[in-house]
């Protein structure tokens, strides 16, 4: 039997007349609009084209790989990273609500299982016809990550998966949170000489986030803090350049953008740049990223220093302070950062 209280009938019957007054309107620009969360919203579709999951979700992304060649999306406000590809290697580090999983192959990933809450199998029309996936999202209700079937894709594997793990009641409230706002240290609380010999002294990239902990710092404060040695801050117009140059020159880079539930990664060459309005977007066969330029508040060229050498990237930061994207240079382990890399970073300035 189907129940629903009447605060998602009447949020279900809004969404209903604003689907028919604007019917190319994304969900989560009309969740924007309503005033709620998208899981929310999302949520008013059970017991019809939508089937909660269990919160066992590290089981699930472990059985992404039954899924065959699908669509992975992660995005943040900003920016959108869009693979296809199957998931191949699926590895978890740690255990209970800490664990991390690095997910190689096509699809490149970091999940962090900590910040994920709800999710949901959905079945959607579409002008190409019908689209299942699997949608995860975090304790306010935002998207962490949607999977989406392809014409090559397993949808026997996806059955058998929306089977194993839909949950038993379908119809308990979705309990939406808002975290806690962390305490970061101000510049006069800062120890600078302490905070510049633990950048200069840093001998891999990971470094950089325990050093962000140990002194209280969020990423934006740190790169405006640090000095032009190592950060300094160029136009936010800049990733054209960095695309254009990239994709003229085949040079082969990396792309980072996510949110607090998953980062998703990009590597390798880009091909067809287009702008449109607001937006730049890379559109390959098999990779689309879709930048909102309007969305950027600033963009900072950073060097950290590793046992390989310096590794610049071009990062990205909106209104917020929040990481909108990154873009590095392709490059191996153990191996320095490719010359023609450096060479265009610095043509930023």
């Amino acid at each position: 039997m189907e129940i629903f209280n009447e605060s998602t009938d009447t949020l279900k019957q809004n969404w209903e007349e604003l689907k028919s007054d604007f019917p190319q309107l994304r969900i989560r620009d009309a969740a924007k609009r309503l005033g709620v969360s998208e899981a929310e919203l999302l949520a008013t579709g059970i017991g019809e084209n939508v089937i909660r999951l269990q919160d066992n979700f590290k089981s699930q992304v472990l059985d992404f790989p039954k899924l065959g060649k699908v669509m992975s999306l992660t995005r943040n406000e900003a920016c959108v990273l869009e693979h296809k590809g199957p998931f191949q290697k699926i590895e978890l580090h740690a255990a209970g609500p800490s664990t991390i999983a690095t997910v190689i192959g096509p699809i490149e990933q970091r999940v962090f299982f900590k910040s994920w809450k709800f999710g949901f199998a959905v079945t959607t029309q579409s002008p190409r016809g019908i689209l299942k996936s699997l949608q995860y999202f975090d304790q306010t209700g935002e998207a962490i990550l949607k999977v989406y079937l392809q014409e090559k894709s397993n949808p026997e594997a996806y059955e058998l998966m929306v089977e194993k793990y839909a949950s038993e009641n379908q119809h308990i409230p979705l309990s939406i949170e808002m975290p806690e706002k962390p305490i970061y240290s101000s510049l006069d609380e800062l120890d600078m000489e302490e905070f510049q010999s633990d950048w200069a002294n840093m001998k891999d990239t990971h470094d950089f986030f325990g050093m962000l902990r140990k002194h209280k710092l969020n990423r934006l404060d740190a790169v405006k803090w640090i000095g032009d040695r190592w950060a300094y801050e160029v136009s936010k117009s800049s990733v054209r350049k960095v695309l254009s140059v990239a994709s003229e020159t085949q040079l082969p880079i990396m792309i980072f953008a996510g949110n607090k539930g998953n980062i998703q990664i990009h590597q390798g060459k880009v091909r067809t740049i287009r702008q449109m309005g607001d937006w730049i977007n890379v559109l390959d066969p098999d990779f689309n990223m879709h930048l909102n330029e309007s969305e950027v508040d600033s963009a900072y060229v950073v060097h950290k220093n590793t046992t390989d050498g310096y590794v610049s990237a071009l990062e990205l930061f909106d209104k917020n302070g929040e990481m909108v994207a990154q873009f590095f240079g392709l490059r191996k382990p153990g191996l320095p950062q490719k010359p023609a890399w450096k060479e265009l970073l610095d043509q930023l300035t």
